[in-house]
């Protein structure tokens, strides 16, 4: 899955420790591969409910995605986008915008 990723998110990124990295990109690895079956099914397919995907409330078009439930509480918030690759073609991405605890929320 291609991606971008905000300032704020490469910030939040910098804060986490190592074992937080590790579980942020083994959900990653499962959202990107559930990401490729919604594009491919074009949005008919369901989220894993292990990572807790849904709108996050009064930001339009932006979504939440758990990737800790306990011990820390990790989150990430994400919007869609297209990217332009090196000949012109445009691709669906991901857009991170923010990372880290139920803080995020406030400025998601």
């Amino acid at each position: 899955m291609r991606f971008e990723r905000t300032e704020p998110f490469k910030a939040d990124y910098r804060h986490l420790d190592n074992n937080e990295r590790e579980m942020f990109g083994a959900a990653v690895r499962a959202f990107n591969d559930a990401c490729e079956r919604f594009i491919e099914t074009k949005g008919s397919s369901e989220w894993p409910a292990g990572l807790r995907v849904k709108a996050v409330v009064n930001a339009p078009g932006v979504f939440e995605m758990t990737w800790s439930f306990s011990g820390p509480d990790g989150r990430a918030t994400w919007e869609w986008a297209t990217v332009t690759d090196e000949e012109g073609r445009q691709w669906p991405a991901v857009r991170w915008r923010r990372l880290g605890t139920h803080a995020i929320f406030r400025e998601p």
